[in-house]
């Protein structure tokens, strides 16, 4: 895989008793746990399974997070987990920057669709260091993989808004950004509405089956078809 070899996977996980606050309308907190510990095994197991990827950082302070990382190989990082998405994935470059590491593929936990595939795609894709591939989410303005070789290549700042702001980052470092583009890895879970479009797709994900499990307590037009 061209530019791939020595990437390792971040995946900044935030504690989840408090994870996923906007899905509050549609989901009770007890429900809303368990769908980031669902999403995040998903995520977890299509890394694992991805050909080409030297290893798994998961950053967290969280104990069934690390529970789940370990289960799949991953190590734990505590440096910049309560420091947001954008201080948990830096915190984890400068680490692997350290360790002599070739590339960092930064993923959030809430893209339940993500497969070994589609990781595959975005180490194929990406090109020899310097180098900046990214996959933007569904609506072209969140960030939902990044990967850079080195692992610091380019200054990270994630949010709603960060596709475009990363291509002139990536730009102004002198590295042309590649853009893949990919069902999966594209659509994050943040809102009702992001529910609501993935529990009409049909897959195989623990996330789904969980929503089946709760859909007497999600509105009508949420149900999973």
């Amino acid at each position: 895989m061209s530019g791939s070899a020595d990437v390792w996977a971040v995946l900044p996980v935030k504690e989840v008793a408090a994870a996923k606050q906007r899905l509050a309308p549609v989901l009770h907190a007890a429900a809303r746990r368990a769908l980031a510990l669902a999403m995040l095994e998903d995520v977890l197991a299509a890394l694992a399974a991805a050909p080409g990827l030297a290893g798994l950082l998961v950053v967290t302070v969280d104990i069934e997070a690390a529970r789940l990382a370990a289960r799949y190989g991953g190590r734990c990082l505590a440096d910049g987990a309560r420091d947001g998405h954008t201080g948990a994935v830096m915190a984890a470059a400068r680490r692997l920057a350290a360790e002599g590491r070739a590339g960092m593929l930064a993923i959030p936990g809430d893209i339940p669709l993500v497969t070994a595939e589609e990781i595959g795609q975005v180490l194929t894709a990406h090109g020899p260091a310097p180098a900046f591939t990214i996959v933007p989410a569904h609506d072209e303005l969140g960030s939902n993989a990044v990967l850079c070789s080195p692992p610091d290549a380019v200054p990270l700042r994630f949010g709603e808004n960060s596709y475009f702001p990363h291509l002139r980052a990536a730009e102004a470092c002198g590295i042309r950004p590649q853009v893949v583009r990919l069902p999966g890895i594209a659509l994050d879970i943040d809102n009702p509405a992001d529910l609501a479009r993935f529990a009409r797709l049909s897959s195989a994900t623990r996330s789904r089956a969980l929503l089946l499990e709760e859909n007497a307590m999600l509105p009508a037009d949420f149900a999973a078809e």
